[in-house]
């Protein structure tokens, strides 16, 4: 497995890997959602995917590449549901075992996608780092083509294709809002801004509730801190190393925003765009509602990165409006 940091060009032939599977996702916008934030605001569909999630350009991306001998071996993956869709999803399309370890409190929308798509699943441990910890052991011992969701150059490469879809749509966009939970998608964009126009700004959303990737960014250096958000997207207890060196050099800035701006903006992002959206997918949109002086009168695109919401995620959502 490299490690080497992608550029445009490999994001550009990942476009070409991914075209003949994925269509573009829808780039529109709202007014009522520019009437909310003062903004000039695009969402970018990634919810719209066959999986409900951006990851989907990252798996196809990757198991399309995979050796003769890696795809007699079968790939193993751990995720919260996104990234274990995209794995799966991908391995179907070329015929390669798939077996994706999730938490055992997995959102059940995902994981009921993901075993439809023919993947093998394994529920271990209480959050994401526990399942993937889990699935390096199994990974070794079965010999299986270990896929990290963060640390790997071709899922970057693959992601990094809706900023490009982004920018070809929208030429003069000013700033891209991406959510980050282990970061590939947010390093993805950082990769396409800066090569095709350096002055974009690109800005990372992550929980305060689960806040590793952006203290790691901070620091620079990658560190360890707890998780009890909701929003299982970007609940990751780790940062991971290539996508937080893209971020090191890249990323203009990086917010926190807390688990009740993000059940806010799930909720406003329903009903102003008539969209399912699962909380990390709103994370772009929180991050302009809680400081929209900011981005007033600017031109926008929030990455609205997934719609696997749970019908238990919908009832607590309105249950408690005050969240």
């Amino acid at each position: 497995m490299s490690t080497a940091i992608p550029d445009l060009s490999d994001v550009l032939a990942a476009r070409e890997r991914i075209s003949p599977y994925l269509r573009p996702t829808a780039l529109y916008r709202y007014p009522a959602l520019d009437a909310l934030t003062g903004a000039q605001l695009w969402v970018k569909h990634e919810n719209h995917q066959p999986v409900g999630a951006f990851k989907v350009r990252g798996g196809i991306n990757l198991v399309s590449q995979l050796s003769p001998q890696d795809r007699q071996r079968g790939v193993a993956t751990a995720s919260t549901g996104n990234h274990g869709q995209s794995i799966a999803y991908a391995a179907k399309l070329f015929g390669v075992r798939a077996v994706v370890f999730v938490p055992e409190n997995a959102n059940e929308v995902k994981v009921d996608s993901i075993q439809a798509l023919g993947a093998d699943i394994v529920f271990h441990g209480r959050d994401f780092d526990d399942a993937r910890e889990y699935c390096e052991k199994q990974a070794s011992e079965h010999g299986y083509r270990y896929v990290h969701s963060g640390n790997e150059p071709d899922l970057i490469a693959g992601v990094a294709t809706y900023s490009l879809e982004i920018l070809a749509e929208q030429v003069d966009t000013e700033a891209i809002i991406v959510p980050v939970g282990g970061g590939s998608g947010a390093a993805g964009a950082c990769i396409v801004a800066k090569a095709v126009r350096p002055s974009i700004e690109v800005i990372g959303v992550q929980s305060e509730a689960a806040p590793a990737a952006f203290k790691s960014w901070q620091a620079r250096e990658l560190v360890e801190d707890s998780t009890h958000t909701f929003a299982e997207g970007v609940a990751t207890r780790t940062a991971f190393d290539l996508p937080q060196r893209i971020l090191w050099q890249l990323l203009d800035d990086f917010v926190l925003v807390s688990d009740a701006a993000l059940a806010q903006a799930t909720r406003t992002m329903i009903e102003k765009t008539r969209n399912l959206v699962e909380p990390a997918g709103a994370a772009a949109l929180a991050a302009v509602l809680t400081d929209p002086d900011r981005f007033a009168g600017r031109k926008v695109a929030v990455v609205c990165t997934g719609g696997n919401i749970s019908p238990a995620q919908l009832t607590a959502l309105w249950a408690d409006p005050a969240s």
